[in-house]
């Protein structure tokens, strides 16, 4: 077998000033290295569009609630206020839980932006993905939906565009009507889709005395999921204490049956009777919400029975992202 040559290298002068731009991953980088692009600044590139943010909507107002919108509510709008106002051609900008055909946003006949929420993303920050989209959804053209993409590494997040001042209330939907401005004479593909989210919507309500909590009912008993600004450690210490005083609850026939892990926040889920409706349970919750404030104040070591508590709770914890 013969030998191969060792190979010399001619010296390549290599960019290290500016910005890397951008090219197919196959091709030479710009920085003169002479490798591929993916195995020299493309590598760092990638990592930080793949790199999982834990908390992607943290600085946003109403963190809570975007994490909710995301992951427990079906149908639900939200205007959103951009930094420095709206473009011109853009009478409004809407946060929607989903969209029809799972766009990631629509930009109407009239100008107006529908972004989406639940859909997939292609890296790890929902925050950089939700922004780029939404900055193509203003420069499309009126009438037009915006197709997803890998966002650029470097380009805004959401807390870069939005009014970090304004602020952020979910209108929940009782089906998804809000798609279109005559659903009666929609396309007959966008009526389709809007007849099968419909059928598939879980019947949800915000309720209004406290922050981030969502009933919904399904067909063997209703739900309450709340979103907790609390860290989860400092959170699940104070529930176990009130789950072992045996003052969890929300009322006669409720429980404390675990808790949601979503976008580096807990969700606390209750369960209730089929009887009990989103009204019923408002006094109870804001009640809750005084006897879990003064739980958050407890420093002292949990009890035997408190860590049974929580130890139970930790069992049912399930990670939606």
């Amino acid at each position: 077998m013969a030998k191969k040559r060792p190979q010399t290298k001619a010296e390549r002068p290599q960019n290290t000033d500016g910005e890397i731009p951008v090219v197919g991953a196959r091709e030479p980088c710009p920085c003169g290295s002479g490798r591929r692009y993916k195995a020299c600044h493309g590598r760092a590139a990638a990592h930080a569009v793949t790199e999982l943010v834990q908390r992607p909507f943290e600085g946003l107002p109403g963190e809570c609630d975007w994490v909710a919108l995301r992951e427990l509510v079906p149908a639900a709008t939200v205007a959103l206020t951009l930094k420095g106002g709206l473009p011109e051609g853009v009478p409004a900008v809407f946060l929607a839980t989903v969209l029809p055909m799972a766009w990631p946003a629509l930009r109407r006949d009239d100008g107006s932006v529908l972004l989406g929420l639940q859909n997939d993303t292609a890296s790890g920050d929902i925050s950089r993905d939700l922004a780029d989209t939404l900055q193509r959804a203003l420069e499309a053209a009126p009438g037009t939906p915006v197709e997803g993409r890998r966002a650029p590494a470097d380009g805004p997040r959401l807390q870069d565009l939005l009014d970090l001042d304004g602020t952020f209330e979910p209108v929940v939907h009782s089906g998804f009507e809000f798609w279109v401005p005559d659903a009666e004479n929609a396309a007959p593909e966008v009526t389709a889709s809007l007849e099968r989210a419909n059928a598939a919507a879980i019947p949800t309500v915000k309720l209004s005395g406290v922050e981030a909590a969502y009933w919904c009912e399904t067909p063997d008993k209703n739900h309450l999921r709340w979103v907790m600004p609390h860290a989860e450690e400092q959170l699940l210490d104070a529930l176990a204490r009130l789950h072992a005083a045996g003052r969890a609850g929300l009322g006669e026939g409720t429980r404390l049956v675990g808790s949601f892990r979503a976008h580096g926040l807990t969700v606390p889920v209750w369960d209730l009777p089929s009887s009990v409706t989103a009204e019923d349970v408002e006094k109870p919750a804001a009640e809750f919400a005084e006897r879990l404030a003064a739980a958050l104040a407890v420093t002292e070591p949990l009890t035997a029975d408190e860590r049974r508590a929580r130890g139970g709770l930790t069992n049912r914890q399930v990670t939606l992202s």
